[in-house]
């Protein structure tokens, strides 16, 4: 190692705190090929995107004009984010301004969308990941992990011992609370593993950590996994609670939260046999043995030495939030999820509301009374990712304005009566994939509400019973995993900076199509084993 490299030798939790959303190439450490790529694709997007949404526009679609208007700006807006182009929030702003330009909505509709509770989430739990980051809970916790039996030896443990957990934890706390949680975590064992490469020589002394496969895998495989586990249970996710709301409806045919968790264990033990192999393959990690991990964690525990004020208020205030997030779950298995009892507690204890109340306690629990200094300052919550938030923000709005104009449902009807859907096995299909496109750019909530609705209609008309279908599209509605703005849990470890939009596209579109295949196989056969679905 050089004198030279020795002196720009990059500081890994410097690196991994100041994360950023977007950032420009000269912010990035890239090859010459790599930066020649980056610049195309940019360069390229910027006249893309005009010319797909004016060509759009004047296509002669016999559509409603604000439908039309609304896919074509869409469009424009997906070209962008794809490409980063622009930084990737402003694409999403820059397409919501343009929709009220043109007239598919006032301006005070389609910002109200801002005001989601899923917005707050993000705060709240940014703040929270930041006094983890700030104050070395995160790295405890990664330790913590690392030094489990037979996993901290490497990094597939690590990476699979991780999804494991969240994909349990996120059977009873929501998808996007659970990623918020454990990010901090996440990012702790990034930077143990980029120190330990780093140590080794095994990376340039320069290095960027961000741009590390096994960062990528560790990412992914906490947003992905997330969505998996909320698969597990009616009250995973939002989406299984609209679907089995809506096929009750429709059916007369209850599915009981045991019914549930029987027909979805095997399928999501697949699912995340598959995501695994699917992002170590996609994402190789650098190194595979962590070698030498046990005495390195042992030196950097005496380092840290006992836990201090401001680590113990930091755990006093996420232990709040995830308590108050949990509990919600735990009033489901005890009194059943439509029990009046449950409703209340799930309505007052929101997510959103939970995650800015546990993010206030940081300012309130003080480090030194004496001169009233406090856990975190603003200055600390001025540095979280507030690009994810806006990014988002503009996501959570295109969704509602897909179901609001209708564009969702012309789609979905118009698909399906071009193709002439009769067999319940091609209207499954159907459900399916169009579950999962309309998940990639909108909520997998709204995805849920719009495809559902269109499925059942389909199915009665062709004289099939629609459970199939319907809770096929239930389950692939959790799908969606190309995009940041697909679902919140995409947007979370995107703003972490470790995985790029590219990485992303090609992990998420080879997992939906795998997870696509066995939903459309293996549900059915589930159904079939509860005795569901019948006549």
């Amino acid at each position: 190692m050089t004198a030279e490299n020795e002196g720009h030798r990059t500081d890994v939790d410097k690196a991994l705190l100041g994360h950023t959303t977007y950032r420009s190439l000269g912010e990035q450490h890239l090859s010459p090929a790599e930066e020649r790529f980056e610049k195309g694709r940019r360069t390229i997007g910027l006249f893309l995107a005009p010319l797909i949404t004016i060509a759009f526009l004047a296509l002669p679609i016999d559509i409603p004009p604000n439908q039309q208007t609304l896919a074509g700006v869409l469009l424009g807006v997906i070209v962008l984010w794809v490409t980063e182009a622009v930084p990737i929030p402003i694409g999403g702003l820059l397409g919501v301004a343009i929709v009220v330009f043109l007239g598919v909505a006032p301006a005070d509709e389609v910002l109200a969308a801002f005001g989601s509770s899923t917005i707050f989430t993000f705060i709240g739990a940014f703040i929270l990941a930041q006094a983890m980051l700030k104050h070395g809970v995160a790295r405890r916790f990664a330790f913590r992990i690392l030094t489990l039996p037979r996993v901290g030896q490497s990094t597939t443990g690590v990476i699979v011992a991780f999804g494991a957990i969240t994909c349990g934890l996120s059977a009873f706390v929501s998808n996007t609370a659970t990623v918020a949680m454990l990010l901090p975590t996440a990012l702790g064992i990034l930077g143990v593993i980029a120190k330990l490469m780093q140590r080794r020589g095994v990376v340039a002394a320069d290095f960027d950590p961000l741009r590390l496969r096994v960062g990528a895998a560790i990412m992914l495989m906490l947003a992905y996994s997330a969505s998996v586990g909320g698969l597990l249970t009616p009250v995973g996710s939002p989406p299984n609670l609209i679907g089995r709301g809506l096929i009750e409806e429709a059916t007369g045919e209850r599915i009981s939260f045991g019914q549930w968790m029987v027909m979805a264990i095997p399928i999501c033990l697949l699912m995340f046999i598959a995501l695994a192999i699917i992002l170590l393959r996609l994402n190789k990690p650098e190194i595979r043995r962590i070698e030498g991990v046990a005495d390195y964690l042992a030196e950097q525990r005496a380092e840290m030495g006992p836990l201090s004020r401001a680590e113990k208020n930091t755990l006093i205030a996420f232990g709040v939030t995830v308590t108050l997030w949990i509990l919600p779950g735990v009033v489901a298995v005890v009194a059943g999820n439509d029990s009046d009892l449950y409703g209340t507690i799930s309505d007052r204890l929101d997510e959103g509301m939970v995650a800015v109340f546990g993010a206030a306690l940081l300012y309130l629990l003080p480090t030194d009374w004496e001169n009233r200094e406090f856990t975190l300052t603003w200055r600390d919550a001025a540095k979280i990712d507030w690009g994810t938030i806006v990014l988002f923000g503009s996501g959570i709005i295109f969704g509602a304005l897909l179901a609001d104009t209708g564009l969702a449902e012309t789609i979905g009807t118009s698909v399906a009566d071009s193709l002439g859907l009769t067999s319940v096995v091609a209207i499954t299909v159907f459900a399916v994939l169009l579950a999962i496109a309309v998940s990639e750019t909108t909520s997998n909530t709204a995805s849920a509400a719009v495809v559902v609705p269109i499925v059942i209609p389909v199915a009665l008309a062709a004289g099939v019973n629609p459970f199939v279908p319907a809770l096929a599209a239930t389950f692939a509605a959790s799908f969606g995993f190309m995009l940041p703005v697909s679902t919140p849990q995409n947007a979370v470890v995107y703003g972490s900076g470790a995985v790029r939009i590219t990485t992303m596209i090609r992990s998420g579109i080879t997992f939906d199509i795998v997870g696509a295949i066995l939903i459309i196989v293996f549900l059915p056969l589930m159904i079939g084993v509860v005795g569901l679905g019948g006549g």
